[in-house]
């Protein structure tokens, strides 16, 4: 296999499910599997993580696969899964390295994962990779979030550190929190990002991880985003509110877009 460079491990990844909490009522579960009860199956959930949706749509009988391309988030996923008897079929790829075995009527990229894909060129390439996978007639979602809408006097603006998280590992007891802070270059439309993890006993940081990203993200306009889409030559291209079913509106920073195969 091609060696595939990763950013999500380590602390990350043992502490991913524990500071996101409860996602059950999250809205993009159930606007995805409607996406995929009405475009059909089988369904390919990019960026599958730890299964946070993998799961509920195997569980209720759905035909989806999972890729990603840390190792780490799949064998967590693989020890979950185990623990809830299902088998999921996982992959681990990069988007613009995507080679499957198969073709999907539904493809999915939640959680913006997309925006992951910082290089303008491996992002075009990844489209491609997703329609070359659709079934005729099949279609790709994923969201989009602008990620600074602000005023900028400077081309690079820089937040301070914040406490983003912080939950009680419940099988040691310990404390786990999460420090961030991140640069936005507005001029390419980039986010660089740093990470702090901490695991805190009585007090005590008795572990900590630094992660820098830069960059870690890229952000779309709408219209740069329904141009991904056209070059890739995706057809009945449409933008919606979030995770809902109306139109997106001209301020709508965060957006979901859909594509078909002919």
């Amino acid at each position: 296999m091609e060696h595939i460079d990763y950013e999500y491990r380590g602390l990350i990844v043992s502490s991913w499910d524990l500071l996101r909490g409860d996602t059950s009522n999250w809205p993009d579960r159930f606007f995805y599997k409607d996406v995929i009860l009405h475009s059909g199956q089988p369904a390919l959930d990019v960026g599958c993580g730890t299964g946070r949706l993998l799961f509920d749509y195997l569980a209720s009988g759905i035909d989806i696969d999972g890729v990603d391309n840390s190792p780490e988030m799949l064998a967590l996923c693989r020890e979950k899964a185990q623990k809830l008897d299902l088998q999921p079929t996982l992959f681990q790829q990069a988007m613009e390295l995507l080679n499957l075995p198969r073709k999907y009527r539904t493809i999915i990229v939640p959680s913006s994962s997309f925006q992951l894909v910082t290089n303008l060129n491996d992002a075009a390439e990844a489209m491609k990779r997703f329609l070359n996978h659709l079934k005729p007639g099949g279609v790709v979602v994923m969201p989009f979030m602008i990620l600074w809408t602000g005023q900028a006097t400077e081309n690079i603006v820089t937040k301070d550190w914040r406490l983003v998280a912080e939950r009680i590992r419940p099988n040691d007891d310990v404390l786990v929190r999460r420090w961030t802070r991140a640069t936005y270059d507005t001029a390419n439309q980039l986010e660089h990002t740093e990470d702090r993890y901490e695991v805190i006993r009585e007090g005590e940081v008795i572990a900590s991880e630094y992660h820098s990203r830069s960059p870690a993200t890229r952000w779309y306009t709408q219209e740069q985003a329904i141009d991904l889409f056209r070059e890739a030559s995706f057809a009945n291209i449409r933008l919606v509110s979030g995770f809902s079913q109306q139109p997106a509106s001209e301020g709508d920073t965060l957006f979901s877009v859909f594509g078909t195969r002919l």
